[in-house]
Parts: structure tokens; sequence; C-alpha cells
């Protein structure tokens, strides 16, 4: 729709754009009005969202979990990158409000694709950041999205949001914390 030289164009973005939403409103659980709302109303090239996640482990080599309000399911603290923050930003601020931790972001562990990896299907293409932090104040404490927090093991998993993360991706973190000198993964 930016790139359009005439009327004619703009007619046929327009029943391509309408059709691409009945598309997505078919092949996903997403409401219709959401999809026109916060996909069909994007203008420009269309470019990747950024979806970044904070990887902290405690002592006991467990992984913070936070149970999201809006499936009943658990994830690794995080969200959608915000304009004038940077990843590791992201990841301090979101954990501070999912989790109630002050943290200090350590090193980049991972940049994937999500749609090479196991998540359901979704109306916006996205790369996630996984950022390994470690806790230096505060307690552990639910936020507006969250309706609980916790530590976990590996072998002992609650049921995981998959449209934010994948079994595999939480593997892939474990992996990290047991071998530091992994190498960042990416793809």
């Amino acid at each position: 729709m930016a790139y359009c030289h005439d009327i004619y164009d703009q007619e046929r973005y327009e029943q391509l754009r309408d059709l691409s939403v009945e598309i997505l409103n078919k092949y996903t659980t997403v409401d219709r009005n959401i999809i026109k709302l916060d996909f069909a109303n994007d203008t420009g090239y269309a470019t990747p969202k950024v979806d970044v996640r904070g990887v902290i482990f405690n002592e006991q080599n467990q992984l913070l979990l936070v149970k999201e309000k809006e499936d009943a399911e658990w994830a690794l603290p995080g969200g959608w990158g915000d304009i004038g923050y940077s990843p590791s930003e992201v990841a301090v601020k979101e954990i501070k409000e999912e989790s109630g931790f002050e943290v200090e972001p350590l090193q980049l562990l991972a940049i994937l694709d999500k749609s090479k990896h196991n998540h359901p299907p979704e109306p916006h293409y996205v790369y996630k950041i996984f950022i390994e932090c470690k806790v230096v104040s505060g307690k552990l404490k639910t936020g507006i999205e969250t309706s609980d927090a916790g530590f976990f093991d590996r072998n002992n998993l609650p049921t995981l949001s998959t449209k934010r993360n994948t079994k595999e991706q939480i593997e892939l973190m474990f992996e990290f914390n047991a071998n530091p000198q992994k190498s960042v993964v990416f793809d």
C-alpha cells in the first residue's frame, strides 16, 4: 500500500490485504478485528517484530518462568521490543514488571526466527531474542500481565505458553546454563 502508484494498484492491494485478513482469521486463533487493527493497518515495508525474553537461573539451576494471565500458561519473562529501548533494556524492564526482580543483563544467548520453531501461527513475523540476566535485587512477585512466577527444574516444567516459548527453546536455555561457553544460537 505504501508503494502503489495509482488508484488501481491501491484497489488491488486493498483486496489483497482483505484476503490476507481472511486467511489469517481462518488459520489462527486471532480475532478478525485484532488482525485488521494490528496487522492490516501496518504501512511501509514489512519487517519482523522483536520479542525479547529474559533468562534467569537460580543457584539450584532452576529457570525463572512467569504465568501469563492471557493464557494461564508459563513463559520466560519478556515481551515486544519497545522503541527507545535496547534489547537488554527491554529484558530488564520486562523481568521487573513480570517477576519483581531487578536484574543485570549478562549476555545474548539466542536470536531465533519464530517461524522456524514449533510455535502456533500468528499474524506477525517475529524474531525472538533470549538474553541471560542475573538477579541483583528484589523479591519474586507478579505483575499486571502475570498471575504467578517461580523457578522450575528442567524435569518439572509447568504447561508452557508455546506462543511465547517452546519446550525446545526452554531446553536450549538449560543447555546454556550447563555450558556457559556455548556459542550464541541464531536462526
